[in-house]
């Protein structure tokens, strides 16, 4: 398993919190948003999903990975 940390602009409630968590489940990942430092911790499998992918489903919540 691998784990990054990722900072992603745009969280500010527990919906966001919600809505990123859910899209990294979907792909196959784990992930841990912190609002105060506007990041997400994420565990994931390189054989399963890539980390291009995990980008684009926090992405596609309208999120930016920055």
């Amino acid at each position: 398993m691998k784990n990054i940390t990722l900072r992603v602009e745009g969280m500010s409630c527990g919906h966001c919190v919600n809505a990123v968590e859910g899209a990294l489940k979907e792909v196959g990942a784990s992930g841990k948003v912190n609002l105060e430092s506007k990041s997400v911790a994420v565990e994931y499998d390189e054989s399963k999903v890539s980390l291009e992918k995990i980008k684009e489903a926090i992405e596609d919540q309208g999120y930016d990975v920055v």
